[in-house]
């Protein structure tokens, strides 16, 4: 069993587009969304852009089938499983809601393979209306971090899932995101884990601009391909160096490297930032 914990961000990392926007563009609300973005909280926008879907008439099978055409690269789908199938712990951590996650994972056959999904919650009311809630609820009090968004600082739930790890044995972490609010949780990894920020997207960008802040090795990808290539050959690298009880694992500077796999393999992977 691997002592893995993978995590995974929901919107271009898992699927290849913002959910939120997907739905607000596939059912024709881009303009009023535009409108109101200015003036409120993306969290509760969502909440707000439900109810004008919902007063348009568009039912929550509508969301759930739009949802079910989100771009979803097979090769995410293939390093899910495979990760599983190698004893890895696979988590959600996500600035999306709960029924656009569960919906996506569901009809792809995924669901099962994810040991939690921490995300903001939501649920379809009496009317058939979708409500989106934030993770924390920022009217009452602030999470307290100046790099996350007021509902949700995913730091917070990392941590708690280090807490719990670490008591069940599990000893490496990899974090796969693309966003801004990937790159708070980032900052939490030891010298022993792994980010993978998707290149060229914000995480990426601010991993290249503050490279002394990392502990964790740092290891790009462009698109599910490369995602799926680099998971599981860390993942692979982690479980031979527990097993041969081999150190140096992974690295952070600012050019592409060779990792070894074995003595005779090597493949470029680790983003290296330069100082």
């Amino acid at each position: 069993m691997a002592g893995i914990v993978v995590v995974f961000d929901f919107d271009k990392t898992i699927i290849d587009c913002d959910s939120d926007n997907w739905v607000v563009d596939q059912l024709g609300a881009t303009e009023l969304f535009e409108l109101l973005l200015p003036s409120m909280p993306w969290n509760s926008l969502m909440d707000r852009m439900m109810k004008e879907l919902h007063l348009q008439g568009k039912t929550i099978e509508e969301i759930a089938d739009c949802l079910k055409r989100a771009p979803l690269d097979p090769h995410v789908i293939t390093a899910i499983k495979s990760a599983y199938d190698l004893g890895c712990d696979l988590r959600v951590v996500s600035d999306a809601n709960l029924f656009f996650i569960e919906t996506v994972l569901k009809h792809h056959g995924l669901l099962e393979y994810f040991s939690e999904i921490n995300t903001n919650p939501s649920y379809v009311d009496e009317e058939g209306r979708l409500r989106i809630f934030p993770y924390h609820d920022f009217t009452t009090s602030s999470h307290g971090c100046s790099l996350c968004p007021p509902n949700m600082c995913k730091s917070e739930i990392v941590e708690r899932i280090q807490a719990q790890a670490t008591a069940e044995g599990k000893k490496r972490f990899i974090y796969l995101g693309d966003g801004k609010g990937d790159y708070c949780p980032s900052l939490k990894l030891s010298e022993e884990d792994c980010v993978m920020p998707r290149k060229n997207y914000p995480l990426w960008q601010l991993i290249c601009d503050n490279p002394q802040q990392l502990k964790a090795g740092v290891h790009e990808w462009s698109n599910g391909e490369e995602l799926e290539r680099t998971l599981l050959q860390l993942i692979n690298m982690s479980n031979a160096a527990d097993h041969n009880h081999a150190a140096q694992l992974f690295s952070v500077d600012c050019k592409f490297e060779t990792i070894p796999m074995s003595p005779n393999e090597a493949l470029p992977l680790a983003l290296r930032v330069p100082h």
